[in-house]
């Protein structure tokens, strides 16, 4: 159908007429049948982002069913077994981009723990009039395509006057040496002046647009926040409003008030408001890069309007951000962890080997044996570990295909601070949430511990936009193996500057805390550049899953993996 969001008229993905797609209400408990029927000219599908059910009607092409083919009808049918905010979502190409995404509100059978008078959906999403194969192409030709927050010499000249030649020179030569961007925050950018530039919406509305949900003074708001974006993480706050956050990826959480919140892609969370004036607030959602904005407005009447604030300037990515640990322990005056290089740059060719490189050997093959042999090249296994506390940060180890063109960065000692609320959010007098904030309710589904590591790293050329799992696109990559029952530990570490929402289908990802204490249960995690992260995951669904990286770019581009449950 035809959409308008830039002055320009363009064909879009919808359902039912519609973008994004309606919202579906389900009751938990429930068995819901969905029949879809695609009247597209190309293969199609539909995935329940985060919900439990068969692998069969999990929705992913070529692992768990053959599409929807054009024409035809598919049944989807399945039992709800839980409740809160989800989405779903084409797992087909760039349809995703293209606006076949919806919401989904799943009513608990006992009644929302956190009441509210008022209950709105707030749908982040982003837009580009351009054929997302462009510009997947104009990436692989030049990363920094839509980056529109380079360094300019004005700057320099700025930092001559504030910092001295000497530091700002300093503060570009490190930069320059591993031929990496400063504020490569996002691959597409919302850049006017550049062809495919994103534009923002919040329930398929623009800022002009301004989607607006009314409300009685004094009455409490439950938003269901979802970022359905292909590849913007958004910073969403509303000026004069404290929210508090109960549920994460739809899962109730201990109640935590904040000024602001950090929504990676794929994410849910929901939030309680309480507008008590007669006035107007703008929700506001502001880029990761700063590159751009989208503002919806809640108002006791229609037309009403409020401020919008002006978007934050962007910073430079960080030491910690490039270095993890070993930029921490700088910073904070031990040198005790400086044996070996945290970060290693590979140049452009990214042509090192694990033979004549620094830092932890390469060579997993004595890890592999707790593995079926078909899995040995699908992640590093090994018994599990506590996760180690903030004093002690963790040494890896790099799997030989990480050594190519395909990796040009390292990070042998990653940080593991979940409190932390990222780039661009940091002393920002705002209180913004992080992980470390989030307490699910009721804590972990299995009370076992892991039996089983398994240690995967985030990998990527940022100049040649290639992004891989150990190194390996998903093309060159063999199934991860999960035994039908176990309880494992997923841990996953961020050889690149920038971040990584990873999904993983069909299962909970149980996030612990530094220390290997369970902390938050969801279905998508946000890892920082430099970080490590661990999770437990209890694999009590058989079949093929996927999991990914839902920055839809990097999945095109080979971060995904197949993981068989048997």
């Amino acid at each position: 159908m035809p959409v308008n969001f830039t002055g320009a008229d363009r064909i879009a993905t919808a359902v039912n007429g519609q973008v994004p797609a309606p919202t579906l209400y389900w009751n938990e408990g429930d068995t819901v049948t969905i029949r879809v029927t695609n009247r597209l000219p190309t293969v199609s599908s539909i995935h329940w982002h985060g919900i439990l059910l068969p692998a069969d009607m999990d929705g992913v092409p070529g692992l768990s069913f053959a599409g929807i083919e054009p024409g035809q009808t598919f049944t989807y049918r399945f039992e709800v077994k839980q409740s809160g905010t989800y989405w779903y979502h084409s797992h087909s190409a760039f349809q995703e981009q293209l606006g076949l995404y919806g919401p989904i509100v799943i009513l608990p059978k006992a009644g929302e723990r956190a009441q509210a008078d008022r209950d709105y959906v707030v749908m982040l999403s982003d837009w580009t009039d351009e054929k997302p194969e462009r510009v997947m192409a104009n990436l692989k030709k030049m990363s920094d395509f839509f980056n529109n927050k380079q360094p300019t010499f004005g700057e320099f000249v700025r930092d001559v006057r504030s910092m001295g030649f000497a530091a700002a020179v300093e503060k570009r030569k490190m930069w320059n040496q591993m031929r990496m961007m400063p504020t490569d925050f996002s691959d597409v950018t919302a850049s006017r002046n550049i062809s495919g530039a994103l534009r923002y919406l919040i329930n398929g509305a623009t800022a002009e647009m301004n989607w607006t949900g009314l409300f009685k003074p004094g009455e409490k708001l439950r938003l269901r926040i979802i970022n359905g974006a292909a590849t913007t993480i958004f910073d969403l706050r509303i000026p004069g409003l404290k929210m508090t956050v109960v549920s994460a990826d739809g899962q109730d959480v201990e109640p935590i008030p904040v000024d602001e919140l950090r929504i990676s892609v794929a994410e849910t969370y929901d939030v309680i408001i309480e507008p008590a004036e007669d006035k107007a607030y703008t929700i506001f959602a502001q880029s990761i890069g700063r590159s751009g904005f989208v503002r919806a407005t809640l108002a006791p009447r229609p037309g009403m309007q409020a401020p919008v604030p002006p978007v934050d300037e962007a910073e430079w990515l960080t030491m910690t951000d490039m270095m993890g640990a070993m930029a921490m322990s700088v910073m904070h005056g031990s040198h005790g962890a400086a044996g070996g290089h945290a970060m290693r740059a590979q140049g452009a060719a990214g042509t090192s080997s694990p033979e004549t490189a620094t830092g932890a050997a390469a060579d997993h093959s004595h890890m592999q044996h707790a593995m079926p042999a078909a899995a040995s090249h699908a992640g590093h296994t090994q018994m599990p570990q506590a996760a180690p506390g903030p004093a002690s940060p963790p040494k890896v180890t790099h799997a030989r295909s990480e050594y190519g063109p395909g990796v040009d960065m390292h990070v042998d000692m990653p940080r593991t601070n979940l409190d932390d609320p990222g780039p661009n959010l940091r002393n920002n007098g705002r209180r913004v949430l992080t992980y470390a904030d989030l307490r699910t309710v009721g804590g972990p589904v299995d009370p076992r511990e892991p039996s089983r590591e398994i240690e995967l790293h985030l990998t990527g050329n940022m100049e040649r936009f290639m992004w891989s799992f150990d190194g390996q696109k998903f093309s060159e990559a063999l199934p991860i193996h999960f035994r039908f029952g176990e309880r494992l530990r997923i841990v996953l570490v961020n050889d690149t500057m920038m971040n990584h929402p990873i999904h993983l289908h069909g299962m909970w990802s149980e996030l612990e805390s530094e220390r290997g204490e369970f902390q938050v249960r969801k279905h998508t995690i946000n890892v920082q550049p430099a970080q490590r992260v661990t999770f437990r995951v209890t694999a009590d669904a058989p079949g093929h899953w996927a999991f990914h990286c839902h920055l839809l770019y990097h999945m095109e581009a080979g971060m995904f993996r197949e993981v068989v449950v048997s």
